[in-house]
Order: C-alpha cells, then sequence, then structure tokens
C-alpha cells in the first residue's frame, strides 16, 4: 500500500514583501529601485499618483490590491517619518508580508547635489528637501520592520547594502 506523502509544506507559496525605501529625494532610491526590484515587485510611489486628492489612501489601495494579487512591492517614497511609514506597515502586516526597510544613510549635501543634476521636470525644489530633512527619522524594528538594511549611495550610482546595526536603534 502507497501512502500519499502530504505537499502541503513544500508547495507553500513564496513569501509576500513589502520594502519600504527610507532617504530624502536625491539618495538614490529611485536608482536602488530599479536596479533591484523592477522585475520582482509592483512600484508603489505617491510621486506616480499626484493627482489624487487622497494620495496616502489610494497608496494603501495599491499596496493592498498587489498583494492580494499574490505581488510582493517596493513603496518608493521619501517615507521620512514613523507617521507616514505608519499605514505602509499596517497595509503589510494585515497580510502576513515580510517587511523590508531600506534607510539610505546619505548626507544632505550629497542630495542636494544629485537633486542639482537632475533634469528640471524632476528636479526638488531646495525647500521640500530641506524640510523633508527635517523630518526624516530613522526607521526601527519598533515601528513593524522584520529586516532593516543601511543603504549608502556611492559614486557612479552604486549602492553599498549593509546589516542596520542595533547601534542605530533608538534607545
Amino acid at each position: 500500500m502507497e501512502m500519499e506523502t502530504d505537499r502541503s509544506s513544500s508547495a507553500q507559496p513564496p513569501r509576500l514583501e513589502v520594502v519600504v525605501l527610507v532617504g530624502l529625494q536625491g539618495a538614490g532610491k529611485s536608482t536602488f529601485r530599479g536596479q533591484r526590484f523592477t522585475n520582482t515587485h509592483v512600484i508603489v510611489s505617491k510621486d506616480l499618483i499626484r493627482n489624487n486628492r487622497r494620495p496616502d489612501r489610494r497608496q494603501r489601495q495599491l499596496i493592498v490590491a498587489a498583494l492580494a494579487s499574490g505581488m510582493s512591492v517596493v513603496v518608493d517614497k521619501t517615507n521620512p517619518s514613523v507617521g507616514e511609514r505608519a499605514s505602509i506597515i499596517e497595509a503589510a502586516r494585515g497580510r502576513a508580508t515580510h517587511l523590508v526597510g531600506y534607510f539610505f544613510e546619505s548626507p544632505l549635501r550629497d542630495c542636494a547635489a544629485r537633486n542639482d543634476l537632475r533634469p528640471p521636470s524632476t528636479r526638488v525644489p531646495d525647500v521640500g528637501l530641506f524640510a523633508a530633512a527635517k523630518r526624516l527619522v530613522r526607521p526601527s524594528k519598533t515601528e513593524g520592520f522584520d529586516e532593516l538594511w543601511i543603504v549608502r549611495t556611492l559614486p557612479e550610482l552604486r549602492f553599498d547594502v549593509l546589516p542596520y546595526e542595533d547601534s542605530h536603534e533608538p534607545r
């Protein structure tokens, strides 16, 4: 007599992932996203939904819809504060996903220099860059992230990705 094997454990679908990019304009987030996630994750960015009167709500809807369809998501925006990341984290947590944050540790002067090199149509006004810098708070696992990484932008838009050390966590 042949016994039937339990295939449920070996046939589990891959775990969905929500990637949250955190950093100033000009830090290299969109380039990093393009290099690492274009073929594997749905891109959600408030930059792509500018004409929506409630971009936070629309962003959440897009995240939920992508996850419901079985697609992982990368959220490409500055996401500078705990409050601005909270709705993304809440949307991810409600769907048993793996939540990964990438913090772009890029000095304001470097971001401003890269921003100045952008075409005028995509350049962020200096006031917007400085306002984001004032709101920028390092992400923390206490927010709900499963993994956190530090990203350092190198010349020629290459990236160093390092483990987020406990010393970066707020005390």
